[in-house]
């Protein structure tokens, strides 16, 4: 999941001022099903982010069932994301030429990390899905891994199914955390965004420092 330069001003610019709440649930709700639906088939737009952010509104609000509207929301668009984009790989692999969308797929999955995902996913099956959903750069290996061992949609998809449910209360708890911590929706938005940005940062300076020590 890349990062889109100054996504964190905008966030906090548009929460500051926060609509009714019948205003935001006409809209937020659609908004962020479609938005989390594109960055499971385009990976540019901060969908870890985004879930964080609806989530801080979310505790804020004092409409009920909020918290559990927008999980389901971020779980099923992301689920049917990755869905559509494995059954485009799936096409690609299976035909002489290939597709746009298979290549787009691996140029996403370097070799070490293919590599890597091929070897736990032979080891541990579907629990590597859930995993890959919750790692940064993680999730296309892992689908890109499925594909080339012949999993069909239905198997991807019953393992991908609790993957998505664990992403979403992820990023949702840490939403929670930004907006306990501050009595503004705003300063909330901003200090989950800086949460997530913090924590998909952690595993590459990981790699990058056992790089350096090999």
């Amino acid at each position: 999941m890349r990062w889109l330069p100054g996504a964190v001003t905008l966030a906090a610019a548009s929460a500051r001022s926060v609509p009714p709440e019948s205003t935001q649930q006409a809209l937020g709700y659609p908004s962020l099903f479609l938005l989390v639906l594109i960055g499971a088939l385009v990976p540019v737009v901060p969908t870890g982010a985004l879930v964080s952010s609806a989530a801080v509104v979310a505790f804020h609000q004092t409409a009920p069932f909020s918290m559990a509207l927008v999980l389901v929301t971020a779980s099923l668009a992301a689920f049917l994301g990755d869905a559509a984009l494995y059954w485009l790989g799936w096409r690609g692999m299976r035909s002489r030429g290939g597709s746009r969308w298979l290549e787009a797929i691996r140029s996403r999955a370097p070799e070490e990390r293919l590599a890597a995902a091929q070897e736990r996913l032979a080891g541990h099956g579907v629990a590597v899905l859930v995993l890959s959903r919750l790692i940064p750069a993680g999730r296309v290996p892992v689908m890109l891994a499925c594909l080339m061992a012949g999993w069909p949609l239905g198997r991807f998809a019953r393992g991908n199914l609790p993957a998505c449910l664990a992403w979403a209360v992820t990023y949702q708890l840490i939403g929670i955390l930004g907006g306990s911590l501050f009595r503004e929706p705003w300063e909330g938005v901003a200090a989950a965004v800086a949460l997530t940005v913090l924590a998909g940062a952690i595993p590459g300076a990981v790699r990058r420092l056992r790089g350096a020590v090999r």
